[in-house]
């Protein structure tokens, strides 16, 4: 298998895809002629809703990959979704909100004919919803169940779990009145981890991305990850650290 999954699509005062575009071009060379994007995360983009939204969804990441001189084909686009995966010579899954995707990725029967295509060793890029969607479950995603999908079931790629978008506590010396009153991001995943003892959670920060070959990963991007297992320390990759699927 050959994975990108990236925590986020956008960072503050960037343009699109702005600051993972260097790796998105690299994991691209001598790949991709046929890109399949699946937008179904895309409920709400550049001002259209969903089901038009997947328009604007598409169009704002082609004009990314127009820098590429790739075309992109959206699954929403075609009559047989699961033949467009069928014949992508490498598969992209767009963020936004994980519950819808998972929905509609269940609904046109793409859950096992993305699998099946990766397994065999066509490259996957996913940001946010779609690293999140690469994993065995939904259920670390930090979104808003708002449709109830088939099944919480997703990809099952790799097998931990991750969390997008980790953001770790305010520190103490934060002022009290803009303080988050609410658990933390690892408050949260701890209950996850109460209820699935076996599993551990990649919290992907803001700038980082796992590159998977085969079954090595190595952290890219600009900042630490943190894996969370129940019981134990919470301990951290470096920027270039390459691990087992264990994340060991």
């Amino acid at each position: 298998m050959k994975l990108l999954l990236i925590s986020n699509s956008t960072n503050y005062k960037e343009p699109y895809l702005g600051w993972c575009q260097p790796l998105i071009e690299e994991f691209l060379q001598g790949t991709a002629k046929n890109i399949a994007f699946v937008p179904y995360a895309g409920v709400d983009v550049a001002g259209k809703v969903y089901p038009a939204s997947y328009d604007a969804y598409t169009e704002r990441v082609q004009k990314v990959f127009d820098k590429f001189g790739k075309k992109i084909i959206s699954t929403h686009t075609a009559e047989d979704p699961v033949e467009v995966i069928n014949n992508a010579d490498i598969i992209m899954v767009g963020g936004g909100n994980t519950f819808h995707l998972v929905a509609e990725l269940h609904r046109n029967k793409l859950i096992e004919a993305i699998r099946r295509k990766v397994m065999e060793g066509t490259p996957y890029i996913g940001w946010s919803a779609g690293s999140n969607v690469a994993c065995p479950t939904l259920c670390t995603t930090n979104d808003m169940p708002i449709v109830m999908p088939e099944s919480f079931k997703c990809l099952d790629l790799v097998p931990f779990q991750i969390n997008p978008h980790y953001i770790d506590p305010y520190p103490e010396e934060i002022n009290d009145a803009i303080r988050h009153g609410g658990e933390t991001r690892q408050v949260r995943i701890n209950e996850y981890l109460a209820v699935n003892k076996e599993k551990a959670v990649a919290g992907l920060r803001e700038g980082t991305a796992l590159w998977i070959d085969h079954e090595r990963i190595t952290l890219r991007g600009t900042r630490k990850m943190i894996v969370l297992r129940y019981g134990q320390e919470p301990t951290e990759k470096n920027p270039g650290d390459t691990f087992e699927f264990d994340l060991k």
